[in-house]
Parts: structure tokens; C-alpha cells; sequence
């Protein structure tokens, strides 16, 4: 799964989520990609599932590429803790996501092939998401 391998510090603050992305917000390396409409975050599990997802569509001549990481720890106090007592220990990472960021990419495939492929993916995110295309493929 991913995860960076050092962060520079070990516990994030929250933060929160408002406006579009800053970057990646256009189809950059493949045909075909997924973008986000609506903010949210991505854990590293719903991101490998989404990727196992458009494996499984896309033959082996198309070729994926994954645009987001999950590089924000994120904690959780365990279960039945009394309030208090400091901030809960790190339970995994998250990936950030604004409105048009792009997720990931297919190349070497056909439209209707990469909308299924995305369709999957889709379904395995907490966000909603639609296919856009590169602009020299149209």
C-alpha cells in the first residue's frame, strides 16, 4: 500500500478542504482520466482498490498512471478512551482531493474501455468523480 517513507513531522493537523485544485487538474500522461468534482480524502486502501479496479478492465496494453498519494498521516484514539489524554496514535495515510484533481490516467485504450475501467474505480471511492479526456485525443 502507499506511504511515504519519512514525513517531516509525525502527526498532521486537519485542516480543511475548500476551493479547486491548485495542480494536476488536466490529463497530463495518459488518453484518458478521473477527476474529482467534489473534495474529500482518499485513504491508501481506497486507492489501491480503485487501481485493482481498472487493472482488472483495462488489458494489458493499456497502461495506468496514479496521480494522487497519500502523504497526510491522519490518528484515531482507540476504542472505549476516556476524553483527554493527548492526540490518538497514527492509523494510516490519506491522500487530499479538491475538485478537478485528476486521479488517475489510462493510455493505449479506447473511450468505452476507460469509461468501465473508471466506472469500477468509482465505485470503490467515497467521492464522486466523471471521465474526462486529454484534449488532443477529441
Amino acid at each position: 500500500m502507499l506511504s511515504p517513507k519519512r514525513t517531516k513531522y509525525r502527526k498532521a493537523q486537519k485542516g480543511r478542504m475548500r476551493g479547486r485544485a491548485k495542480g494536476g487538474d488536466f490529463v497530463a500522461f495518459g488518453d484518458f482520466g478521473i477527476q474529482a468534482t467534489e473534495c474529500g480524502k482518499l485513504t491508501a486502501r481506497q486507492i489501491e482498490a480503485a487501481r485493482i479496479a481498472i487493472r482488472r478492465k483495462v488489458p494489458k496494453t493499456g497502461k495506468i498512471f496514479i496521480r494522487v498519494f497519500p502523504d497526510k498521516p491522519f490518528t484515531k484514539k482507540p476504542a472505549e478512551t476516556r476524553m483527554g489524554k493527548g492526540k490518538g496514535g497514527n492509523e494510516g495515510y490519506v491522500a487530499i482531493v479538491k475538485p478537478g484533481k485528476v486521479l488517475f490516467e489510462i493510455e493505449g485504450v479506447d473511450l468505452e474501455v476507460a469509461e468501465k475501467a473508471f466506472t469500477a474505480a468509482h465505485h470503490k471511492l467515497p467521492i464522486s468523480t466523471k471521465v474526462i479526456p486529454r484534449e488532443s485525443v477529441l
